[in-house]
């Protein structure tokens, strides 16, 4: 159900749950190898907890090459030992859970390493039993690739395999081949690796690019890109209506759904990659048999202006259903500090960034460090190792910058990441003065910030499952009122460089809750925010 428009939640934390997001290899390293791991991961939880966090999502760390970090799945059912071991896992999950954190995991189910079993079987014969387990196509008569399908990290699709004697798709690296979802032993197989985990126990799984389960079986060139959001790579250049978010994507989810649904209140939140996002956010987490939340890039692109994401916030509110999940950061798109700020490293966007999430209502998304007001790192082209960056260097520096080490002693050896001499990817000098043991102590922090701001949200109802109605548009000003079981919030921020002066909403009420930036104010005609201040204010019954 959408918050924008949803009466109060019977669901508990399945709508309204506030989620950090771990990416392991940078967290904390526990063994002194320079990369991070789940026994890292768990001596930090009780920073989690105190961040005030419903749940934790864990980014992949099943084995794999590590072609694509993690993202590359050798196999389903394990922990990669650069991680640590399933005993391990469990242990976190323990520990996890007694400190009243969900554990939600990555799924990444649209494709394969090239080192899976099943894809070293698939290849090996036309005649085995998983021989149709990978999406194979005939080479054209002049022996290029089947159609125009272009790879997220550049170049065709399609790879030649020799032995098959045929190509295959691949979504993203080639060494990623894509899983052929219109087999439905390939679906049973995926369901079966669902299973072994809400088995374990976790909480519920984020689905890596879920529209990209299934391809249109013609095979059919995808037409040229005109909507005039062409991107700097070849693939943006394409209209991708062939090679994702197929119609049959939605049966397969409610399967999935399904199997969910026999386990209680597990989650299933959905990354969605599509020229539409939103559209495609929506079609995904309508009614009660698909995905319970969604999140696209819409808000995670480079035009944070109150403007763009005003015109977000009314899609959601029209569309009438749907969940979202409100996400202005993750492992795959630039630091926010960053790409929101223009150029301009003010601290106080950063205050405005979080105020404005964690305003938002239904569920939320915080990606590691982002409560620190961690910027972007300008990694050198000889210390990248994300391959999206190798490939699109100068243009695109891919998104190391953005998987640094989280920075939690300012004084200790590489930040308190790691013991290790040289660590994975170098920890950003810049970031050290924004420690965590630099800002736990200091009440005007952002991670203070971030602290107080979650604990509102987790006291009233109505930042969880208010109804959401945008104040009249204003240059440079967003607002709205949330409404939900006699609580009103009024929720304002100032997204330009001049003070404003925002007429209160009628029906304004006296607060029992109240944040705001330091040059914030209430007066008799209105409510006064110095540039890119905030105000965010809960009040009793509407």
């Amino acid at each position: 159900m959408n918050p924008a428009n949803a009466s109060p939640s019977e669901n508990g934390w399945l709508e309204s749950c506030a989620i950090y997001q771990v990416y392991p290899r940078s967290f904390q390293d526990s063994n002194g190898d320079g990369v991070g791991d789940l026994e890292g991961l768990r001596q930090r939880l009780a920073y989690i907890a105190a961040l005030g966090v419903d749940a934790v999502w864990i980014s992949p760390f099943y084995p794999s090459p590590m072609k694509d970090f993690g993202y590359d799945v050798a196999d389903y059912r394990g922990v990669d030992p650069l991680f640590g071991t399933l005993d391990q896992f469990r242990a976190l999950l323990g520990e996890a859970h007694a400190l009243g954190i969900k554990v939600v995991i990555d799924q990444v189910w649209s494709h394969t390493s090239d080192q899976h079993p099943w894809f070293a079987e698939s290849r090996s014969s036309a005649e085995n039993d998983k021989a149709d387990w990978y999406v194979w196509a005939d080479a054209k008569p002049d022996g290029s690739p089947p159609n125009n399908w272009l790879s997220v990290f550049g170049g065709p699709a399609w790879t030649w395999d020799s032995g098959r004697h045929r190509f295959y798709l691949h979504n993203f690296l080639s060494a990623q081949p894509d899983l052929n979802f219109h087999n439905p032993a390939v679906q049973d197989a995926v369901l079966d690796v669902a299973r072994f985990w809400l088995d374990l126990g976790v909480d519920g799984f984020r689905l890596d690019v879920c529209n990209f389960y299934f391809h249109d079986r013609s095979l059919a060139d995808n037409p040229v890109r005109t909507d005039g959001r062409q991107g700097p790579k070849p693939h943006d250049w394409q209209a991708h209506v062939h090679c994702r978010s197929q119609p049959e994507n939605l049966a397969f989810l409610s399967r999935l759904r399904a199997l969910a649904d026999e386990y209680g209140d597990r989650l299933l939140l959905g990354e969605i990659g599509d020229d539409d996002g939103i559209t495609r956010q929506i079609e995904y987490t309508a009614g009660e048999s698909r995905l319970h939340m969604a999140y696209s890039f819409d808000l995670l692109t480079r035009d944070g202006s109150a403007a763009r994401l005003r015109e977000i916030l009314q899609t959601w509110i029209d569309a009438g259903d749907g969940t979202p999940v409100w996400a202005i950061g993750n492992h795959d798109v630039p630091r926010v500090a960053t790409r929101w700020a223009g150029g301009d490293a003010d601290p106080r966007k950063a205050r405005l960034f979080a105020a404005f999430l964690t305003s938002l209502p239904g569920p939320i998304c915080i990606y590691q460090g982002d409560e620190l007001g961690l910027e972007q790192a300008d990694i050198p082209f000889e210390e990248l190792r994300d391959p999206e960056g190798l490939a699109g260097w100068p243009r695109t520096k891919g998104r190391d910058g953005c998987r640094t080490p989280m920075v939690w002693e300012a004084e200790a050896p590489n930040a308190g990441f790691s013991t290790a001499d040289r660590t994975w990817l170098r920890v950003e000098a810049s970031h050290v003065p924004q420690s965590v043991d630099r800002q736990i102590g200091d009440h005007g922090s952002l991670l203070n910030l971030y602290r107080r701001l979650l604990a509102m949200r987790a006291t009233h109802s109505v930042f969880r499952k208010g109804r959401m109605a945008l104040m009249p548009p204003s240059e440079g000003v967003l607002g709205w009122v949330l409404s939900c079981e006699g609580q009103r919030a009024i929720c304002v921020f100032n997204f330009g460089r001049e003070t404003v002066l925002i007429a209160a909403p009628v029906g304004a009420v006296p607060t029992t809750g109240f944040a705001s930036s330091e040059r914030a104010r209430a007066t008799d005609t209105g409510i006064e925010l110095g540039p890119y201040g905030f105000a965010v204010m809960v009040g009793g019954a509407d």
